[in-house]
C-alpha cells in the first residue's frame, strides 16, 4: 500500500498538469489566432490605392475629351460619348468608372460601369485630405481632384479617385457640375502581411505568457493534486483497513467539495459496515441462545419420560409441544423475514380501510386485554383507503397491540388511534407499560433484539418487530417508536400512503 499510494498521487499529479497544460495551449491558440484575425480584418492604408487610381486618372484623357465640351452638358450626344468612354476605360484597366452629376439636390449617379446603381440614384460620398501632386499637375483650371470613399447599398466599400468639373470648392457647393471618378475594393491586410507586419512583435509576449503559464500550470497541479491525493490516500488506506477486518475506522472529511462527499459516503458506509457486524454478533448469539434453551428443554424432559423419571408425564409432554411449537413459530418467522427483505414474499393488493382493520384486531385481543386487566379502546376517524396486503398488516397490527399488552402491567391502558396523517393514514399504539430506555430505542426493530432481557417460557422470538418493519416498508410505509425512558410508556406509529398504484413493493 505505501507504494501503491505515492503513484496514485504522482498519476493525479501528471493528469492535472497535462489538463492544465492543454487548456493552457488551447486560451493562448485561441487568443493568438483572434489577434490575427482581428488585426488581419482591419482596412489596408488608402494612400496606395488613392496613388494607383491618381495614375489610371491621368490616363483617362478627360483634357483631350473636354476641350471641346459644349455648353449644353445634358446633350444625348455628350453623355454617350462619355459613357462610352469610362465603359471602354474600365474594362481595359479593370476599374470601376462612374459619372456623377452634383446639383444643389444632392449627388446623383448619372452612370456605374459596374451597374450597380441606375441613373438619377442617390450617393454619399465621403472625401478624404488625401491629394496627389502628379495629378494636380494635369489638371485644367476650373476641375478639383477629389478622393474619398463611398459604400454600396449591398454594404462593400470602395475607394475612388475623381475629377471636378467646374470652380473648385466642396461638393456640396458645386451646382450643376459633373464628377468623373475611378474607384476600387478598399483592400484589406492579408493574413501573411499580418504576420510579416506583427508576427515578430506577438510572438515574444506569447511565449512569454506560455512559459509564465507553464510554470503556474506546474504549481497549481502540484497544490490541488496536493489537496485533493492526500484526503484519496488517507480514503485508501482506510478502504484497506475495513478490507482487513477493521470497521471502526473514520477518516477526517476535509479536501474539495467532492472528495468531503466521498469521506462523509465513506464513513458511513463504514459505521453501517459496524452497526450490521454487530448485529450479526448480536443475531449469532440470540438464535444459539434461542435455538438452545428449547431444545434443552425438549431433550430434558424427553429424556425424563424415556427414563420414567418424569412425575408428570403429561406436563412433560405439554412442555415439549410448547417449546417445539415455539422452535416452529421462530423457524417460520426466521423464513418469513428473510423472505421480505429480499422481496420475494408476495402480498395481496387491496383496497383497504386502516380503521376498519385496526378496530377488528382490537376486537380479537379484547379478551387478552380483559384477562390481563388492561383497558383496550380505539378510535378512528375517516381515512382514506391503502392498497396492500390485508392479512400481513393485521399481522403487523397484532404484534404491535400484543406487545403492549405484554409489557403493559395491570390496571394500565393500551390506546389504538387511526387517522388521516401526511398524505396517508396513521395507526398509533399507545400504552403506559414499562417504556423503552434511550438506548433500545434504535434496535427495538433488530432481529432477536429484545427490551426486556428476562429470559422465560413467556419470551417472544425477538422477530415480530423486524417483520413488521419489513412488511409495513414493503407497503410504502414506515413504522416509528416514541419513549420518554423507563416506565414512560411508549407510542408505535405506522403510517401507510394512501392508495395509488405501485404504493409497495411485490
Amino acid at each position: 500500500m505505501s507504494r501503491r499510494l505515492p503513484r496514485v498521487a504522482f498519476n493525479l499529479r501528471l493528469r492535472l498538469l497535462t489538463s492544465y497544460l492543454l487548456m493552457l495551449t488551447v486560451t493562448l491558440g485561441v487568443i493568438a489566432l483572434a489577434l490575427f484575425v482581428l488585426i488581419g480584418n482591419r482596412a489596408a492604408p488608402p494612400e496606395p490605392t488613392f496613388a494607383r487610381l491618381a495614375a489610371l486618372t491621368q490616363g483617362l484623357n478627360y483634357i483631350d475629351f473636354v476641350a471641346d465640351i459644349p455648353v449644353d452638358r445634358d446633350s444625348p450626344f455628350l453623355q454617350e460619348r462619355v459613357h462610352e468612354l469610362l465603359e471602354v476605360f474600365a474594362r481595359t484597366r479593370n476599374v470601376r468608372a462612374m459619372q456623377i452629376r452634383v446639383t444643389a439636390d444632392g449627388t446623383r449617379v448619372v452612370y456605374d460601369s459596374s451597374g450597380t446603381y441606375s441613373a438619377g440614384d442617390a450617393l454619399q460620398l465621403q472625401r478624404d485630405s488625401y491629394k496627389n501632386r502628379q495629378l494636380a499637375k494635369v489638371l485644367s483650371r476650373g476641375s478639383e481632384q477629389i478622393f474619398g470613399r463611398f459604400r454600396d447599398p449591398g454594404g462593400g466599400e470602395w475607394l475612388y479617385c475623381g475629377v471636378m468639373f467646374g470652380r473648385p470648392g466642396h461638393l456640396d457647393r458645386h451646382a450643376h457640375d459633373d464628377l468623373w471618378l475611378l474607384a476600387e475594393p478598399s483592400p484589406k491586410v492579408s493574413l501573411q502581411e499580418t504576420l510579416a507586419v506583427f508576427g515578430n512583435a506577438l510572438a515574444p509576449p506569447l511565449l512569454q505568457a506560455g512559459v509564465v503559464g507553464i510554470l503556474f500550470a506546474l504549481l497549481l497541479a502540484a497544490l490541488i493534486s496536493r489537496t485533493i491525493a492526500q484526503p484519496l490516500q488517507r480514503l485508501a488506506g482506510a478502504a484497506t483497513d475495513v478490507a482487513g477486518g477493521d470497521y471502526a475506522v473514520i477518516v477526517p472529511v476535509s479536501g474539495p467539495a467532492e472528495v468531503r462527499t466521498l469521506a462523509e459516503s465513506f464513513n458511513r458506509m463504514t459505521t453501517e459496515v459496524l452497526a450490521a457486524n454487530t448485529a450479526q454478533r448480536d443475531f449469532l448469539g440470540n438464535v444459539s441462545h434461542d435455538l438452545k434453551t428449547p431444545l434443552t428443554s425438549i431433550q430434558g424432559y424427553a429424556q425424563a419420560i424415556m427414563d420414567g423419571a418424569a412425575d408428570q408425564p403429561a406436563e412433560a409432554a405439554r412442555i415439549i409441544f410448547e417449546e417445539a411449537s415455539r422452535l416452529n413459530r421462530m423457524v417460520v418467522e426466521l423464513t418469513d423475514l428473510e423472505r421480505l427483505q429480499a422481496g420475494k414474499l408476495s402480498m395481496k393488493s387491496d383496497t383497504l380501510r386502516m380503521e376498519r382493520l385496526s378496530e377488528a384486531v382490537v376486537q380479537r385481543l379484547a379478551v387478552v386485554a380483559e384477562q390481563k386487566d388492561i383497558a383496550l379502546d380505539a378510535s378512528a376517524a375517516p381515512t382514506p383507503a391503502v392498497i396492500g396486503d390485508g392479512d400481513r398488516l393485521a399481522q403487523v397490527l397484532v404484534n404491535l397491540i400484543s406487545n403492549a399488552l405484554k409489557y403493559t402491567p395491570p390496571g394500565g391502558a393500551v390506546h389504538v388511534a387511526t387517522e388521516a396523517a401526511d398524505d396517508g393514514v396513521s395507526v398509533s399504539i399507545r400504552d403506559n407499560g414499562i417504556g423503552i430506555a434511550r438506548d433500545d430505542l434504535a434496535r427495538v426493530f433488530e432481529r432477536f433484539y429484545q427490551v426486556d432481557k428476562a429470559r422465560g417460557p413467556q419470551r417472544g422470538t425477538g422477530l415480530g418487530l423486524a417483520i413488521a418493519r419489513e412488511i409495513v416498508e414493503a407497503h410504502g410505509g414506515r413504522i416509528t417508536v416514541e419513549s420518554r425512558g423507563r416506565g414512560q410508556g411508549a407510542v408505535f406509529r405506522v403510517w401507510l400512503p394512501r392508495a395509488r398504484v405501485g404504493a409497495y413493493r411485490r
